[in-house]
């Protein structure tokens, strides 16, 4: 197998598929990428056996075949190399790849295309197409609230719910719960799937130049397309908790707060929220005084006037959880909703069908 091909295409291919790489795996071969030469077609993939990553560029092909190559070393290499044309030739009798370039010459050590894991078959699947913006912004709103705890497999995914003419998200870590209604402009498919956040999180680097997103939903993985490049992960099984349930359908308080200058303050005074510290939120007639204190750090404190009556009310929030929220809506005012300092907070965004649900921290004296 033998293909010359452009450097600035395989650089820019290899950068993309790289990123399904395993970095922690025992099993070696997925530490690379497999070339796989088919006409003039470079089809290159990788996987880490939760999320793969294929995609194909132009080249002059002489003879078929298929080769793993360590992953992060072909990268490197493939950066560094002096002329704008590479050729890649396998040889199978040695379990190498020369890599050439102008007058460089490097060969690679490789796996055999044998043990590389079959991938689910991604051009196989019925898919739909969905506007990339509108699908981008839902996972952006959402996916900060998606748990990293390996412990609960479920909470690392967004639902992701087609329903109606509209996307429904949702994501929670169980202190937090982040959903996002987006209208659909045409006709899709009903269907639901738990979808692990990290690779929609790399479907949103990849999308960021096209109009739409392939989506296809198989037995058990989902199927995204753009660019070119196919994004395939596994689904999450389980049953994800029932985002209507845990929203409160009554609120004792609901402040409207300038978003930008609300955010800002949390910021400053998020700078002594240290060691766990909660953030203070006290309202009163009139304004709402931000605070935080941590013991030999120091202490913050800052008010902002809002149109608040009533009962003096003072709660505490994570700081990060607090200022995510904030910063998922794109609206000059945010809608905070409150019951006690006990129950949990609600950040709204009706004009964006935005919620964020925050619970409280118990305060000390």
């Amino acid at each position: 197998m033998k293909i010359t091909c452009s450097k600035e295409e395989l650089v820019s291919a290899l950068s993309v598929v790289s990123r399904a790489v395993s970095a922690r795996s025992t099993v070696q071969v997925l530490s690379g990428i497999l070339v796989q030469a088919d006409g003039d077609q470079l089809q290159l993939s990788a996987t880490d056996m939760e999320l793969s990553l294929r995609l194909s560029l132009e080249g002059q092909a002489e003879g078929s075949g298929a080769v793993v190559v360590p992953g992060r070393l072909l990268v490197d290499l493939a950066r560094l190399l002096p002329e704008s044309e590479v050729t890649l030739e396998y040889s199978a009798e040695e379990g190498a790849v020369q890599v050439t370039s102008g007058p460089s010459v490097s060969r690679l050590q490789t796996y055999s295309a044998e043990d590389f894991p079959k991938l689910p078959d991604a051009a196989g699947a019925q898919t739909f197409a969905v506007e990339r913006a509108a699908f981008l912004d839902t996972i952006a709103k959402v996916s900060r609230a998606a748990s990293r705890d390996e412990s609960r497999p479920v909470l690392t995914g967004i639902l992701v719910r087609f329903e109606g003419g509209k996307l429904v998200m949702a994501a929670t870590d169980s202190y937090r719960l982040s959903v996002k209604e987006t209208d659909l402009a045409g006709e899709v498919p009903e269907l639901e799937a738990i979808v692990p956040a990290r690779s929609l999180t790399e479907l949103a680097r990849i999308a960021q130049d096209v109009d739409e997103v392939q989506v296809g939903v198989q037995e058990n993985h989902v199927v995204f397309g753009a660019n070119g490049v196919w994004l395939t992960t596994r689904r999450i099984d389980g049953q994800f908790p029932n985002h209507k349930q845990l929203i409160p359908e009554t609120f004792e308080h609901e402040v409207s707060l300038p978003r930008e200058e609300f955010l800002d303050v949390v910021r400053r005074t998020s700078v002594m929220a240290q060691r766990n510290s909660p953030l203070r939120l006290r309202f009163a007639e009139g304004e709402v005084t931000v605070s935080a204190q941590t013991q030999d750090v120091g202490e913050a404190r800052e008010s902002l006037p809002i149109a608040f009556t009533g009962e003096e009310l003072e709660i505490g929030f994570n700081p990060e959880f607090l200022r995510d929220g904030v910063d998922s809506v794109d609206t000059d005012e945010v809608t905070l909703k409150l019951i006690s300092p006990l129950r949990p907070g609600l950040i709204h965004s009706a004009e964006e069908s935005f919620s964020y649900l925050i619970m409280p921290i118990r305060l000390a004296g």
